[in-house]
């Protein structure tokens, strides 16, 4: 037989792919602290994507892909009156939840944002109970879509603890499209084969490269990337609920594979490797890990390394406003992974390029105090050219101390310091903080606040009746979760 010549023997299933099928079919959710906390990550992950309705940039991407569609059963777009189907649905759900980088963060190897999945697990759920109901069965529940958050918050988490994507140049969106193209299955009722084809579809998929997010190509396809993550994982759930075979070892298999073509062979670290070490490793067991100790963004909408600059900015405010003009330097003292995808210097060409710039986010809370989505238009930054020149007058450098407490699993701290010179040589206090307020370790400070944040945005939608009803229902655990997932959907219909 010549030597290269392919041996057609079908492999079973990658044990990476059994593993989370097996996590999200036979799994059960018992931890109150993650249902609580997904909860409130419900309410803040909605609050974000009724926030991005006041920006055209983003409602332009709404709705039916032909004008006059109608879709019996659609699934709602929260604060619109759009019905959809539920691939198209889940697209606008997650666009606009993503739009503004105000939602929930995981940051380790690789970074995210969970609640992304909300796109997705919102839009089949809202549809599969409008379906069940059609024909007289019980609608899904939203203890269901708590479950399904949190399970969708686990494999994007988990998969990020050890395996960074970015370093070879891939999208963390790609986590959102196997973590809701999973739990997306489940919800319609994957058995173990169906399931395991979806994700293997969603592995096989070409992968978003992170061109769009870093200098000098960063734009808004950032804002839009997880909304069609979560959609094509709808997309590829229903493929494979309709009988479509899988590609059983769509990461290992030699040559064509998801490692060998883009997990290795690009990141000169792990071409090194042997090649059983060029593959997925997982630090802990999938559970409720990550909903337990996810990132909420509550103060400021800005990318999540630049949370603790911002907080600490506001802090030295009232001591430089006034003395903006006799400053000489501006030292932020950081981590390494702010250093390496939010540090820019030079022209920063649109909001999306500006959210993601740590040296101009912090130059607005030093200025004005505060740090908002409005602070990141064209017109913000061109009637305000001091940002700049205290971008210029900035010196970043890293401090090891705090890159080993950011990968430290039992700190995860996202510390930044700032510290301001002057030209008659005196400076303020280095200002650290170690913690966002949105972290684990300062729960009981942030909750409150989130709750705020969330009735803000509320606000911004919704006369006040509907919005103390919205609130009245999540503020009650029991009742929430034996809400009918079609019924909590109602509330947010324009």
């Amino acid at each position: 037989m010549s030597a290269n010549v392919e041996q057609n023997q079908r492999p079973d299933y990658d044990a990476e792919l059994q593993k989370i099928a097996d996590y999200v079919l036979d799994f059960t959710i018992e931890s109150s602290e993650a249902l609580d906390t997904a909860r409130h990550c419900l309410m803040d992950t909605l609050g974000c994507g009724l926030l991005a309705l006041r920006f055209p940039e983003c409602t332009k991407h709404l709705g039916p892909l032909v004008e006059g569609t109608v879709v019996p059963h659609g699934a709602r777009v929260p604060g619109t009156s759009f019905r959809l189907d539920p691939v198209k649905a889940a697209w606008d759900i997650g666009a606009t939840i993503r739009w503004l980088d105000y939602n929930d963060t995981w940051l380790a190897a690789e970074w995210g944002h969970p609640s992304d999945n909300l796109g997705g697990i919102l839009a089949i759920s809202d549809h599969l109970s409008q379906t069940r109901l059609a024909r007289g069965d019980s609608p899904l529940t939203m203890r269901q879509v708590l479950e399904a958050m949190i399970m969708a918050h686990e494999i994007q988490g988990v998969l990020a603890l050890d395996n960074s994507f970015n370093r070879v140049g891939l999208d963390h969106v790609v986590l959102v499209k196997v973590a809701s193209t999973a739990v997306v299955a489940k919800l319609m009722g994957a058995d173990r084969e169906q399931l395991l084809s979806a994700l293997s579809h969603a592995w096989v998929d070409g992968q978003s490269l992170r061109t769009y997010r870093h200098a000098p190509n960063a734009g808004s396809r950032k804002s839009w990337a997880a909304g069609d993550a979560t959609s094509r994982g709808v997309r590829l759930a229903d493929i494979a609920m309709r009988g479509e075979m899988g590609i059983p070892s769509v990461l290992s298999a030699p040559q064509w594979g998801f490692y060998d073509i883009l997990f290795s062979h690009t990141n000169r670290d792990l071409a090194l490797k042997p090649e059983e070490e060029r593959k997925f490793t997982f630090q802990r067991d999938f559970g409720s890990y990550v909903m337990e100790n996810i990132l909420f963004k509550i103060s400021f909408p800005a990318e999540f390394h630049a949370q603790t600059a911002c907080e600490a900015a506001v802090t030295l405010h009232p001591e430089v406003r006034n003395r903006l003009d006799e400053i000489d330097r501006i030292v932020l003292t950081t981590h390494d992974s702010a250093i390496r995808i939010i540090s820019k210097e030079g022209n920063l060409a649109n909001p999306a390029d500006r959210d993601h710039c740590l040296q101009y986010m912090t130059a607005v809370p030093l200025i004005f105090g505060t740090l908002t989505a409005e602070h990141y238009e064209d017109e913000f930054h061109e009637a305000n050219p001091r940002i700049d020149e205290l971008r210029a007058k900035m010196e970043v450098v890293e401090d090891e101390a705090y890159s080993r407490d950011y990968y430290d699993p039992e700190k995860r701290s996202i510390a930044n310091a700032i510290q301001v010179f002057f030209k008659d040589g005196s400076a303020t206090e280095k200002v650290a903080v170690e913690y966002p307020v949105g972290h684990r370790r300062r729960r009981a400070e942030g909750i409150p606040l989130l709750v705020e944040k969330f009735r803000r945005n509320l606000a911004t939608r919704f006369p006040a009746g509907r919005c103390e009803q919205i609130l009245d229902l999540c503020a009650d655990q029991v009742q929430l979760e034996s809400t009918p997932v079609d019924r909590f959907v109602d509330l947010f219909v324009i």
